[in-house]
């Protein structure tokens, strides 16, 4: 049996590892890019608790391009979870960051027996894994063959650098009486829904050790590195947005990640919203409330009254406009409590529009066409957030101040001078906000094009797209903005090096969208010419929907279409003119 070989070390005690034999080595690596930490479990009731080394972890592998999974979800675990346990089905943090709702399956959980047995990864008090133990586990061969044969990708593939295997650890827990599974990600989004009810039972386990028992050195994968306490309760959004993960990269994945020159990309003269997180270790209260500072552009916008509990977070935001002209943008943010996400985020602001089509010629040849692949952006369809307020819980408690009255020689009285003093204390509450984005898109031929029927035409003839979207939100008007942006690629461009940009027709939570006039149509219709030259088939634009603002980021479709191709305009013509317009 193969194993792997220590070569060197980076990050804070990363290593690569390379397969090798008693004859020669081989040039397969991978790397693990993991950290980990915890503290005391403290202790639960009959209908509330964990028992140690009830625990595994689900591996998802994920395609490091597009950040996309190209496997079902596996469960792997040295323990017997019953097939009858409540659990959210096999989704990874990345399905639930592209808009995947939380959703309770009751029974028919499946998980997997690894051969070689798994390091504990919660910390309770009989230990947990060494940091060296856990990486060491997840870049074995042995685990990575395993693996790759139980999510039916080939080994070889999965190890040729254009893959990474995504960790997250999983607690089987009972809950109010009731077994359950559920990955630190599942936890936060479960405890959100109840608005703190699993915390308030188990926060020990799910807001502290399951949380913190894997997360990022480096960021990786669109997820950030986590730099707070590695021994201290979590909220909810670091949670999501950080905790519950690990990483593995095999041979030919860089050691560390690309530079980035912009943390966000917005679109010129867009309603955008810019947020952080603010964290306190100790409670803000309405009497010394938080205020957050954006500094954008030249003017400050200042966030107040903001409240949290101890030990959790608030997201907190900003909605601004961008300006007409593309340029990039550094915003400051400052706080005068706690401690927050980020201090600076650099926005590179750029302009859809100034990369149309060229003008289409009746003579343009393409004989060595072969379709593109459509590229997949990852679609996000929801997004939730939640803001803390704060109630004062008045307890009333009598302070004694007994007093001796004389009256005489060895006469008198005791009085109670006491007073009453208000020993109250703060209620939080948290209200949870959701949005949903759904789009829908008809693709037909121009209707100055003899098509054959509504979705059969010739080439050099012109297509119309008309979409139409709808943002579902329980939130004020201040948090959210509708869809403002659609753009459309195409095949004969490989969907990349040239896009139509879409007026607004309608605007809106409700907003609709038909393509800009073409200018090089001689009634300037709203349409795209399709290529003389395009063979016969489907012909398959493809439509981002963009800019859809929440204090959680923003919400983007991806929509698909097609219309076939039956012969070319030449059949229309006795004479092919210049143009088809």
């Amino acid at each position: 049996m193969k194993k792997y070989r220590w070569l060197t070390v980076i990050f804070t005690i990363l290593f690569l590892i390379s397969l090798s034999c008693s004859i020669s080595y081989a040039d397969g690596s991978g790397e693990g890019n993991i950290d980990n930490g915890g503290g005391g479990m403290g202790s639960g009731s009959g209908q509330n608790y964990w028992n140690t080394n009830d625990e595994g972890v689900r591996i998802t592998i994920i395609q490091d391009s597009d950040q996309t999974p190209i496997s079902v979800s596996i469960d792997l675990t040295n323990k017997t979870p019953p097939n009858s346990l409540i659990h959210f089905g096999k989704y990874s943090k990345i399905h639930y960051r592209s808009g995947h709702v939380l959703a309770p399956v009751n029974g028919g959980y499946v998980s997997f027996h690894p051969q070689k047995a798994l390091p504990l990864l919660i910390k309770s008090y009989r230990g947990q894994a060494t940091l060296e133990e856990i990486k060491a586990y997840f870049t074995d061969e042995l685990v990575v063959r395993y693996i790759a044969e139980a999510t039916h990708v080939d080994y070889e593939t999965l190890t040729n650098g254009k893959y990474k295997l995504l960790i997250e650890p999983i607690a089987y827990i009972t809950f109010q009486g009731v077994k359950m599974a559920m990955t630190a990600h599942e936890a936060a989004l479960y405890d959100q829904i109840l608005s703190g009810g699993l915390r308030s039972k188990m926060v020990s386990l799910t807001h502290q050790n399951l949380p913190l028992s894997l997360f990022l050195e480096t960021p990786d994968l669109g997820f950030p590195a986590w730099d707070g306490p590695a021994t201290s309760r979590v909220s909810n959004d670091q949670i999501i947005s950080s905790l519950g993960l690990g990483i593995v990269r095999f041979k030919d994945s860089p050691n560390t990640p690309p530079s980035v020159e912009t943390n966000l990309q917005y679109r010129t003269d867009t309603d955008v919203i810019t947020s952080v997180h603010l964290t306190t270790g100790t409670q803000i209260t309405p009497n010394t409330p938080a205020s957050v500072t954006f500094n954008i552009m030249g003017s400050s916008y200042t966030v107040t009254n903001i409240v949290i509990p101890a030990g959790d977070s608030q997201v907190v935001w900003v909605k601004w406009r961008t300006p007409s002209t593309p340029q990039n943008v550094t915003i400051h943010i400052s706080t005068s409590s706690g401690w927050l996400s980020e201090n600076t985020i650099l926005a590179s602001i750029v302009d859809l529009s100034q990369n149309a089509p060229p003008d289409p010629k009746a003579t343009d040849q393409n004989p060595g066409y072969v379709p593109p692949s459509i590229p997949a952006y990852a679609n996000r369809t929801s997004a939730s957030w939640g803001i803390w307020s704060a109630n004062w819980h008045t307890y009333w408690v009598w302070i004694t101040n007994w007093q001796w009255y004389t009256t005489g020689k060895n006469t008198g009285y005791w009085q109670d001078n006491g007073h009453w003093r208000d020993d109250g204390w703060w209620d939080y509450t948290r209200t949870s906000y959701i949005a949903t984005l759904s789009a829908v898109q008809s693709l037909l031929p121009d209707s100055k094009s003899p098509s054959l029927t509504a979705n059969q035409m010739k080439s050099g003839y012109g297509i119309e797209i008309n979409t139409n979207t709808a943002l579902s939100s329980n939130a004020p008007s201040n948090h959210i903005t509708g869809v403002q942006h659609a753009v459309s690629y195409f095949p004969e461009f490989a969907y990349q090096k040239y896009w139509r940009l879409h007026d607004i027709k309608s605007s809106g939570y409700n907003a609709s969208f038909w393509l800009k006039p073409n200018v090089y149509s001689t009634y300037q219709s709203r349409v795209h010419f399709t290529p003389i030259w395009f063979p016969d088939g489907h012909y398959k634009p493809l439509t981002r929907i963009l800019d859809a603002w929440t204090p959680d980021g923003m919400l983007t479709v991806q929509l698909q279409s097609f219309v076939t191709i039956s012969g070319n305009l030449f059949s229309d013509w006795h004479i092919a003119p210049e143009n088809p317009k």
